[in-house]
This record gives structure tokens, sequence and C-alpha cells, in this order.
């Protein structure tokens, strides 16, 4: 009996929940009401900018590709966030030894204006200056560059009052420059900012401590935008733009509602199947369905996830999962009955039966989405991410959902009968 009360209170719970999400996934509601939490649509969807650039690696050891790579994305993700994108895309794609970023900006129609905010961030570099002849010299690249960068500020000379750039490097940063100075003392260290030579001066001594100013004759504009662009990440390695592309909205919206009418149809034939085939176990398991189609859109708009075309199919992928563990509970279910057992003993038996089909089924599923997500990149990511949160819903939903519809109801009509 007391076992019989936590079903229905818990079964009573989720109902609650469920329909709070239903109400939470309605945007045109919440459009009259609030601003808060809209849906987040990507670029295939939204409409926006796309952007591919080469990254320049030819300076970087082979060992320190993989952790350059990552922190270019990184920075650009940053920067991107910066200036207000809505939900950006920023991955690397690698072949070899070839690497490239890739930039998805939902809602940047102006193509221009995301190279800027993209391509504007500066690649500072350090280089030792070597001479050659008389009056020839010779720039050798060294680790030292932007990637390095803990902080800047604007500064002012001392004796002039010209503007300055004072950066501070973090802990491995500040070990590479002290090396970097010692090694050239009373020689010229040079400093490019995108490939341009802004100042060479002359290291005195070795400089610790990891701060070191850059003058190079900035207005004092130049010098605060410099600031901020370094303060946004300075990349670690050098981009250049190789192809970009405009996505329309309207062919999103025409593929979303195209998708979004094939979901509706599926879950309409289920529902149909469901209850024709089971009789009063489809109708709670169609019930279950429709419950969990709103915890699972509820909890994509919630955290927030970015919803493609891809991520759309995904989710209705594990809408097909959690009808066949309510098929498989209700087949045994059957089987049971037909050897006599009762409805309560029928239902349990049922449940045990089918657990270890659905648990390894999903768990082969999680798997797979698992490792799609984690070594793969673009719209495939999104279909990975919300097949594997709609199979976690999926199972919760056939193993608490139907089962506590069943004890709740099917169980007390066999009871009176």
């Amino acid at each position: 009996m007391f076992y019989q009360k936590n079903t229905v209170w818990l079964l009573i719970l989720v109902i609650i929940v469920a329909v709070a999400a239903a109400v939470f996934d309605y945007q045109p509601f919440w459009q009259k009401i609030s601003s808060f939490r809209p849906w987040t649509l990507g670029l295939d969807l939204a409409g926006g900018s796309y952007l591919i650039y080469d990254i320049d690696l030819s300076q970087t050891s082979a060992a320190d590709r993989g952790s350059v790579v990552n922190g270019l994305r990184d920075v650009i993700e940053k920067r991107v966030n910066l200036f207000g994108v809505s939900e950006p895309k920023i991955y690397t794609e690698t072949s070899g030894d070839h690497s490239r970023l890739v930039a998805e900006l939902a809602g940047i129609k102006d193509i221009s204006q995301a190279i800027k905010e993209i391509g504007a961030t500066p690649f500072l570099d350090f280089r030792e200056v070597q001479e050659e002849g008389t009056s020839t010299l010779k720039f050798i690249p060294t680790v030292l560059t932007g990637r390095y960068i803990k902080s800047a500020r604007l500064g002012f000379d001392s004796v002039t009052n010209v503007p300055q750039v004072e950066i501070e490097f973090t802990d491995e940063g500040a070990k590479i420059f002290a090396d970097l100075t010692e090694k050239n003392i009373n020689k010229p260290l040079a400093i490019f900012l995108d490939n341009n030579l802004i100042e060479m001066p002359t290291v005195k001594e070795k400089i610790v401590g990891g701060k070191a100013q850059i003058t190079g004759k900035f207005t004092l504009e130049a010098a605060r935008q410099l600031v901020e662009r370094f303060n946004a990440g300075a990349l670690p390695a050098p981009i250049t733009l190789v192809n970009q592309q405009t996505v329309d909205a309207s062919l999103g919206q025409d593929a979303l509602q195209k998708a979004l009418l094939a979901g509706l149809i599926g879950t309409a034939a289920i529902i149909i199947f469901m209850m024709a085939f089971y009789g009063r176990l489809g109708v709670f398991a169609s019930l279950a369905l429709l419950m969990y189609i709103s915890l699972i859109l509820g909890i994509f708009k919630l955290l927030p996830v970015t919803m493609t075309l891809a991520g759309i199919a995904g989710a209705i992928l594990s809408i097909g999962m959690a009808v066949d563990a309510n098929v498989l509970i209700f087949a045994r279910t059957r089987e049971e009955l037909k050897k006599g057992l009762s409805w309560s003993a029928a239902i349990e038996e049922g449940f045990r039966r089918a657990w270890s089909s659905i648990r390894d089924s999903n768990i082969s599923t999680l798997i797979t989405a698992a490792i799609l997500y984690n070594f793969t990149s673009g719209f495939v990511r999104g279909f990975a991410l919300t097949l594997f949160i709609g199979v976690i819903v999926s199972m919760f939903s056939a193993i608490t959902v139907t089962r506590g519809f069943l004890k709740t109801f099917i169980l007390k009509t066999k009871k009176a009968d």
C-alpha cells in the first residue's frame, strides 16, 4: 500500500511537471508576456553567416598543434560572445596536418560584420632578430605569442605620455618571456602584430614577472581597441578566411515547418497504432508519450540546446525509442497474462523481463550518441546531443510514467472488476 501511494504521488508530480513544461514549450504564449528563454535556433533554421578559416600552424610545433587549435577555438568563441552573437557554434576540423575553423553565427545577416568580428582579433608574436650582412634583418619566430597573454590594460609612457599597451603573461608565458629576454640581452627583440612589425626594443636585461609594454606609436583609440581585443583573446595562430556564405532564414523556416509536420504525423500515427493494438494499455502509453515529448522539449529549451534540423531528427528518433520500450513491456505483459498470471503479477513480470532488453538497447544508443558527440562536429553533434537527452528521458518515461499509469489505473480497474 505504501509503495502504491508513492507511485501515485510520483505520477502526479510528473504530470504537473509535464504540463508546466508544455506551457513553457509553447513559444507564442511566452512572446506575449515575457522574453524568458526563447527557443535557440541554429544557423540552418534562423539563418545567418557561415565562415570557414584556414589555420596557419607552420610556426607551431607538432606537439603543440592540438592545444593551439583548441585554444584558437576558445578565443574565437569568446571573441564572438563579446559582440553579443546569439549561441554561436565555433568548431574546428582537422585532416592530417591541415586544420580549419568553422564559425556558424545564427542571426548575423551582414556577413561583413561577421568577418570583422572574427578576423579583428589580433595575432601578436615575438621574434628574435638576426642580422644578415650590413643592413638586412632576419626575424626568427618564437613560441611566445598572444596565446600566453593573461590580461592587457591601457597605459601611458611616463616621459612622453604616449599611449601604450601593458600586457601580463600567464605563468607559462612569463617563463618563456624570461628565457627569451635572457637569451637576447643587448639584442633587439621584435614584436609583430598581425605580421606587421610594430616595435623592436633592445633587451637590456632578463625580464621576470611576466609583464611587458608595447608602445608602437599608437593613438589613444588604437591602443584602447587593442587592449579590448587582447582581453577578448589574442589568436594563438594566424587564420585566413577561405569560404563565406550567408544562409537564408526562409529556407530554414520552411524545413522546420516540414520537420515539425512530419513529427506530428509520426506521433499521431504511433498513438493510433498503440491504442488500436494494445487497447487501454496503448492509451496510457500514448499519454506517457505525450508527457515525454513535453519534457524533452522543455529540457531542450531550458538548457538551452541549439535546435537544428539534425537536432530535431535526433529528438524524433528518440520518440520512436520511447515507444519501442512500451512495446517490449506490453508484449511481455501479454505473454504473462496468457500464462494465467494476475494483472498485477503480469505487469511486474512484464517490466522485469523487458527491462534487460530496454536497458541494453538504450545503453548502446547512448554510447553511440556519446561517440558521435565527442568525435564529430557541426550538425552531427546536434543530432547526437538531442538523441542522448531523449534516450535518457525515454527510459525514465517507460519505467516510471508508463508503469505509474498502469499501477494506478489498470490495476484499480481490475480490482474493482
